[in-house]
């Protein structure tokens, strides 16, 4: 299948060069000449990489990707005719995967975005592979939000799941009381590390056959939790 590519900015006779160049590597190449025009092509279709000039008639480069952020993780390139840092990093805050400046060479376009590419290949087939989760007699389910001891489901509330699908995905690495809390909970929550204690303890109630002596949800005492794979 063919991938597909959005190009956005309002010099026609750049979008003409990117066009031709990207169609002859075989990518489907839409393109847009403003803000307004690149958001309405971005919600019909989901792209493989847009290609979003900072400076745009109606809606600017950075409006545009972090609007295009409140409903997709689409790859996006910012393309930036200015030199400052800030505009660059000020491009990567709004959501932007990457960035080149212009003047830019052509081949050095198309190695980003296959470079974008390969990663997002790459970040599917870890998705598709992490659905389920397997350790010992334990198994997760992270798109139906399901736990199993022995093939018997057992009930987690939502951020007992949380936790877990957390240090799951991330075995063996040891996370602070106060990241769980952040990382689970959130920045704004106001309750403090107790929250996570309580947690790990009724979560070690339902996965573990003994809680005091874990099979899977371990403490590294003076640091936090882990989960042994």
């Amino acid at each position: 299948m063919a991938r597909k590519v959005l190009v956005v900015d309002d010099e026609k006779l750049i979008v003409k060069g990117i066009r031709f160049s990207l169609e002859q590597d075989s990518m489907e190449v839409d393109c847009a000449y403003d803000g307004e025009e690149a958001l309405e092509y971005a919600k019909k279709t989901e792209y493989d990489v847009v290609l979003l000039d900072i400076m745009l008639p109606k809606l600017n480069g950075f409006e545009v990707c972090q609007r295009i952020r409140e409903f997709s993780n689409m790859p996006i390139i910012m393309l930036t005719a200015k030199t400052e840092d800030m505009d660059k990093i000020l491009g990567l805050e709004y959501g932007a995967d990457d960035y080149i400046a212009k003047p830019f060479n052509i081949l050095e376009v198309k190695a980003r975005i296959k470079a974008i590419m390969r990663r997002s290949k790459r970040t599917e087939k870890e998705k598709d592979k992490k659905k389920e989760i397997i350790s010992g007699d334990l198994k997760i389910d992270t798109e139906g939000r399901r736990v199993y001891i022995q093939e018997k489901e057992i009930n987690l509330t939502a951020k007992e799941f949380d936790l877990l699908e957390l240090l799951m995905v991330n075995p063996n690495k040891v996370y602070s009381r106060e990241s769980l809390l952040e990382l689970v909970w959130g920045k704004d929550y106001p309750g403090d590390v107790r929250t996570v204690d309580v947690h790990i303890r009724r979560l070690r109630e339902k996965i573990e056959t003994n809680p005091s002596e874990p099979t899977y949800v371990h403490t590294k005492w003076g640091v936090g939790y882990y989960f042994e794979n």
